[in-house]
């Protein structure tokens, strides 16, 4: 199938799972996930009306972003793990970042976007699984308070809520428990009011499990392959 046709599949998916949680599907953001694919097939996206997308490198999508400077509605997310010394470079050209992991991150990234006079959207990633190998600050550590309490001084920042990649099981059930997981944790910082601290969003669920992650509370579902098919292996 083509792009266009995937991309109507995954909505009409999407659209379904809204029905089975009693939920509105516009209240539902589909990324596309662009990592390692060409602009070109980006641009067939976008034309299908596609126009939130997620990238994991920053070196890889600075070479992407020229050519694809005139695409004027899209809205670039950077969604990987990202290092201390790619944030200037993140903060000048992604529209969000949604793995923040440390109060030192958002520090650096407020700073950059102040210098390249704009206001960064951000999202806390939060390692639900308590994976090693995985970035995200555990749920109820330091680290996350320390962030929630850092808001205030980043007037160049907004944090709009939460991201997670929960463990990876076959069966997309498995991963219920760390999306509700994420989204009771959510609830308990929303209930706070917290200055410069928003909780509207949860990032959560990709193409093998985003159904069950919508009928858990996702606002935002991150599908790469779904979409535009297997990436090749390097």
């Amino acid at each position: 199938m083509s792009i266009a046709e995937n991309i109507a599949q995954v909505r009409e998916r999407i659209a379904a799972a809204a029905r089975r949680a009693g939920r509105n599907s516009d209240e539902i953001t589909l990324m596309g996930v662009s990592k390692t694919f060409p602009a070109e097939r980006i641009r067939e996206a976008y034309a299908a009306g596609l126009h939130v997308f997620g990238e994991n490198r920053v070196q890889e999508f600075a070479g992407k972003a020229n050519t694809l400077r005139d695409l004027s509605a899209i809205e670039w997310h950077l969604i990987g793990h990202l290092q201390t010394n790619k944030a200037a470079k993140a903060a000048e050209l992604f529209d969000a970042v949604d793995s923040v992991d440390s109060a030192r991150m958002a520090e650096k990234l407020n700073a950059f976007a102040a210098s390249a006079g704009k206001t960064l959207s951000v999202l806390i990633e939060i390692n639900v699984g308590g994976e090693k190998e995985k970035s995200g600050v555990a749920p109820g550590s330091d680290e996350l308070e320390q962030i929630l309490q850092g808001a205030p001084r980043w007037g160049h920042l907004k944090i709009h809520g939460l991201m997670t990649v929960p463990p990876y099981t076959e069966d997309p059930e498995g991963s219920r428990e760390y999306f509700r997981q994420l989204r009771q944790i959510r609830d308990s910082i929303a209930a706070r009011a917290l200055p410069n601290v928003g909780a509207a969003v949860l990032s959560m669920g990709m193409s093998h499990d985003f159904e069950v992650a919508i009928e858990e509370g996702a606002t935002c579902v991150r599908v790469g392959t779904a979409i535009f098919g297997e990436r090749e292996k390097p």
